[in-house]
């Protein structure tokens, strides 16, 4: 390990708190959907495990109450704004959504939701493919850096004003693996 290379400080959300809310999310979106078509939209790569856990926990919901069903799709959209850097800048469109999301529930499955800004813009983006409603989902919220309002429909935490990695969310593509959510030390 480099000296260089900065190290999470502590654990903010763990293993065990993050599983558990996903179960609770998971059977919230089951309950909103019930008997309807829903494409989860994962932004690239932060929501990857956040993405994984959330169908399969929307699966297990239907499992528990036969009578409810949601049929999911998976659909993923990669847009960039970090830039290996700690702080947000301009947002783009790497690889955009399908064609099929016209007359479609879209669930937008995001890692953080911080200035907004990158939500705005896949909204907007969104918006040109004509889908039938929009919604967001997102792990982690902090709202105290927010630039631009934005609508979240389900939240898993709020958390305060710190640079975080893990379970996803990386600095400089490193720490996504971590299975629980920490805060990167300044250092």
């Amino acid at each position: 390990m480099s000296a260089t290379k900065p190290l999470p400080e502590s654990v903010l959300i763990s293993e065990s708190c993050l599983q558990n809310r996903i179960r609770e999310l998971g059977t919230q979106i089951s309950t909103d959907y019930e008997n309807r078509e829903l494409i989860l939209l994962g932004v690239l790569r932060g929501s990857v495990l956040f993405f994984a856990d959330l169908s399969r926990a929307i699966f297990g919901a239907q499992l528990t109450d036969a009578g409810r069903e949601v049929q999911i799709r998976f659909e993923f959209v990669q847009l960039t704004s970090y830039h290996n850097s700690r702080k947000p800048s301009r947002v783009q469109l790497i690889h955009g959504g399908s064609d099929y999301l016209e007359q479609r529930h879209v669930l937008i499955v995001e890692d953080i939701v911080d200035t907004g800004h990158t939500l705005k813009f896949l909204s907007e983006y969104l918006r040109t493919l004509n889908p039938k409603t929009v919604k967001v989902c997102t792990l982690l919220d902090k709202p105290s850096q927010r630039q631009v309002p934005v609508a979240i429909d389900y939240i898993g935490f709020e958390i305060p004003d710190a640079f975080v990695v893990g379970y996803g969310l990386d600095y400089a593509q490193q720490y996504r693996n971590l299975p629980y959510i920490a805060v990167l030390d300044e250092t």
